[in-house]
């Protein structure tokens, strides 16, 4: 059984017991989160494809861990002007662990 889920406006192919890195959920370590935007559904062979999405399905995930992912650098520079610019980044991002599909 699979279910298809979006958070943080990107798509996810999920089953139980997967762990997932997603963009930053308001939750604190240990919590129960609840996805409710379930795309699709496969359970038993057969596919349920919501209009957008499927009525009465969810899924539960526990989050393990909240971070920030390693630094990317961005750089801008224009020749023969003296222009650069340097700058990091470090995307936040949540840990989950799916814990149980509803459908």
């Amino acid at each position: 059984m699979y279910a298809i889920v979006e958070t943080g406006g990107k798509q996810y192919r999920v089953q139980e017991g997967d762990t997932l890195f997603v963009e930053k959920l308001q939750a604190n370590e240990g919590d129960v989160v609840t996805l409710d935007r379930v795309l699709a559904v496969s359970k038993d062979g057969s596919l349920v494809v919501g209009n957008p999405v499927v009525d009465g399905a969810k899924v539960d995930a526990k989050v393990v861990e909240q971070g920030k992912g390693k630094k990317i650098i961005v750089f801008k520079y224009k020749p023969k002007k003296d222009y650069r610019r340097k700058q990091g980044h470090r995307q936040p991002y949540t840990k989950i662990v799916i814990e149980k599909i509803n459908a």
